[in-house]
């Protein structure tokens, strides 16, 4: 699955996937914006936390 995120190189924003590759340009960007997916995993990381002290 693909974000919408902010490409610094080409100065646009681009659908990039978790791997950096952008749908859009149809190659792999070094430089762009991936708080979307790290802000997604924390959220993962703290609703497993909480599942695991429920038990």
């Amino acid at each position: 699955m693909t974000k919408w995120c902010f490409n610094y190189e080409s100065g646009e924003y681009e659908y990039i996937g978790k791997d950096g590759y952008s749908i859009d340009r149809g190659e792999y960007v070094y430089n762009w914006d991936d708080s979307e997916y790290r802000r997604e995993e924390k959220e993962e990381e703290e609703r497993r936390r909480n599942d695991e002290e429920d038990d």
